[in-house]
């Protein structure tokens, strides 16, 4: 059973914006720091800085060598199964850096020249160069680390989607990232006869961490030692027939190891080359996991399907008792076409003191795509929708509600979604006055335009929504 599906939330995976985890066992997903790292809201700044925060104090303390501090810290890493994230074929137990382990994974440290020549920063790089510790691992302790903010997170989707929260619950060991220690608290949590669940946002999930230590071995490392053999005239130069040399993966291999250790040995003479599949990474994050990949991981054989929700969203009968349910369904809809560029949704969301609320907001995430573009020429770190239900033609008072939204740090960019527009030339010179007079850009479309935007995401647009950039090309030429 799904935490959907124990909540009765009727909707799948697709229409979720976190990972639907099952409740008895885990779902071979990871939290990839990688992941976290390529995220440019604020939250996601919140997010990177509880990571590097905690690493850092580890580090810092073994070197000092205040062993005991270190390995309680480490400790508090313990394996816990409220996320349901990892290998595990049977019942949710976690891989952290348990009391089991912190001793064997502080030793670890301590012997590691990774970390006593600063080649080791990161948490993810522990990986790559620490023995014994893998994917799921770094995943449980990321997990681990991020609690307090996953809790907050659970706690607001909860409250989105109407799943009842328990209050009162330990909250397990929180990491301060100020003060540089753990704490408990009691909090509000969903509760189920499967224990206590904390949530994560699919956004974040891969089927692998971002750094790999078989990649970078074999991409990165090799061939530069590839290229130090040649110029250097090694007896492991091989001439062939046609008078090429070269020097196989496999001798240098078989000459100095293919474990960890001997990775780490050969890494250590060549730094600048960690640091350029780093920096690699950084530039080049993995995308988050589409919607088929989680069908597949959830053995579901349908096909992701935006028809059914538009269809439903046009039988619904315009005026203001049926507004919100066509609030609902509209953001059901971006949810799931605009997935993975616009996550975290908020209904409802109070500005000015509560004087203004924004019927959805979305966060701006975007790797790629028309929402990506929009983020590397305007601001906009989060996106507005103004849904109306009307049964007339919206007019200048929308527009000016939506426009009265954006702010300089919120963004300036919204979609206003009605039911139709009679005159689009005449209404979209008026979102066209809007921008030009410095309040911001309106994208208005109707379900006729809706119909259009799901034809683009059932053929692979990747994203990129043409229809949109028509509209947007509009409103600054």
């Amino acid at each position: 059973m799904r935490f959907s599906e124990y909540f009765n939330l009727n909707r799948t995976q697709a229409h979720l914006d976190f990972v639907d985890i099952p409740l008895d066992t885990d779902l071979p997903v990871f939290l990839d720091p990688g992941a976290i790292k390529s995220l440019d809201s604020i939250w996601g700044h919140e997010l990177i800085a509880h990571l590097q925060s905690f690493f850092e104090k580890v580090l810092k303390l073994i070197k000092t060598g205040k062993n005991n501090e270190a390995q309680r810290l480490l400790a508090s890493l313990n394996e816990r199964n409220e996320f349901h994230l990892g290998y595990s074929s049977g019942r949710s137990r976690g891989h952290g850096f348990g009391a089991g382990s912190a001793h064997s994974v502080w030793n670890a440290l301590t012997q590691s020249k990774a970390v006593s020549s600063g080649l080791l920063k990161d948490l993810e790089d522990t990986a790559l160069l620490i023995p014994g510790i893998g994917t799921d691992m770094i995943s449980d302790a990321v997990s681990n680390i991020l609690r307090g903010p996953l809790i907050e997170y659970t706690q607001k989707m909860c409250e989105y989607y109407g799943v009842p929260l328990t209050p009162d619950i330990d909250s397990g060991p929180i990491w301060d990232p100020h003060k540089g220690e753990w704490y408990n608290k009691f909090v509000s949590l969903p509760m189920t006869t499967f224990g206590k669940i904390i949530l994560v946002p699919k956004v974040l999930v891969r089927h692998r961490l971002c750094l790999q230590y078989d990649e970078f071995y074999t991409h990165y490392l090799l061939p530069e030692m590839q290229d130090e053999h040649l110029r250097n005239n090694s007896s492991l130069i091989e001439v062939l027939k046609d008078g090429t040399r070269r020097v196989t993966k496999k001798s240098l291999k078989d000459k100095y190891g293919k474990d960890k250790p001997s990775v780490i040995n050969q890494t250590l003479k060549r730094p600048d080359v960690f640091e350029d599949y780093k920096k690699h990474k950084e530039i080049n994050p993995s995308a988050p996991l589409s919607h088929e990949i989680f069908n597949e991981l959830e053995a579901i054989n349908e096909k992701v399907d935006a028809t059914p929700l538009l269809s439903k969203l046009k039988s619904i009968k315009t005026g203001a008792k049926q507004a919100g349910e066509y609030e609902n369904l509209i953001e059901e809809l971006f949810s799931l076409i605009f997935y993975p560029s616009l996550c975290f949704p908020t209904k409802q969301h109070e500005i000015h003191q509560g004087r203004k609320r924004i019927d959805i907001t979305y966060v701006n995430e975007a790797k790629y795509g028309f929402f990506h573009w929009l983020l590397q020429h305007y601001t906009c770190p989060k996106i507005y929708v103004e849904c109306k239900n009307y049964t007339s033609d919206v007019a200048n008072p929308e527009l000016d509600q939506i426009a009265g939204r954006f702010s300089r740090n919120r963004g300036n960019v919204g979609i206003l979604v009605c039911r139709k527009i009679r005159d689009k030339e005449l209404f979209r010179q008026r979102c066209l006055d809007t921008a030009n007079d410095g309040r911001g850009f309106i994208l208005s479309i109707d379900d006729d335009d809706l119909e259009v935007l799901c034809k683009e995401y059932m053929d692979g647009g990747n994203q990129n929504f043409h229809s949109l950039r028509k509209l947007w090309n509009f409103l600054i030429d």
